[in-house]
């Protein structure tokens, strides 16, 4: 099984564009901290959502000092937003050997689209975020973290190789849905250790149900 950990904004979140945004936001000097506990461990996945700038000017240096990789899932709408990741950001991202993945167009929820929006969100993001890129997004992070059968149904026929939800609990590594553990303002080295240390208990099993339920209704 691997722990697949998603991180969000590094350094202090000066503007929320939803509301809630900085609790998943952590300080620079814990973020460093996890990264450096996460080196000790073979089986976690590191991946990072919303494209925020801190993607390429925190981040990568540090995984990069630490011999890491990760996915960045960006947002194609944010791609001239000076906060966010741009296109030649996403292409230093890649030339580090880091993989760029999709979350989207506008950061909203994928769940009860019509069919004008799935084609932006899952078709048209995912080609922008490639041409910016210039390479291939193969991914794709579920905004929001919301899901049910209709989406995963479109993220299929759309070809996506493989997709990240927010549900916390293990996954297994060649498992076309992945789940991940965000990490919140809260989190330090030793809740990161904790966490990949535990083993699946009630709590995992309890999301892992939640996750089924998702998926057929």
């Amino acid at each position: 099984m691997i722990t697949n950990i998603c991180f969000h904004g590094v350094g202090v979140c000066t503007r929320e564009r939803e509301e809630g945004e900085a609790r998943y936001w952590v300080r620079e000097t814990h973020f460093l901290r996890m990264l450096d506990e996460i080196a000790t461990h073979p089986n976690v996945g590191i991946s990072f959502d919303d494209g925020n700038i801190s993607d390429a000017a925190v981040a990568l240096p540090a995984m990069e000092d630490r011999g890491l990789t990760g996915t960045f899932f960006a947002l194609a709408g944010r791609l001239e937003d000076p906060a966010s990741l741009s296109p030649g950001d996403l292409r230093l991202l890649r030339t580090a050997g880091m993989q760029i993945g999709s979350h989207g167009w506008s950061h909203i929820s994928w769940r009860r689209m019509s069919d004008q929006v799935a084609a932006r969100e899952l078709v048209d993001a995912r080609a922008e975020l490639a041409d910016a890129s210039r390479g291939p997004v193969d991914e794709a992070a579920l905004p929001l973290g919301q899901y049910d059968r209709g989406v995963i149904n479109r993220l299929q026929l759309s070809g996506y190789a493989r997709v990240y939800s927010s549900d916390r609990f293990p996954a297994r590594p060649n498992s076309w849905f992945q789940a991940r553990y965000s990490v919140t303002a809260e989190d330090t080295r030793e809740s990161m250790r904790e966490l990949i240390l535990r083993r699946p208990g009630l709590t995992a099993a309890g999301q892992l149900l939640k996750s089924a339920i998702k998926r057929v209704r």
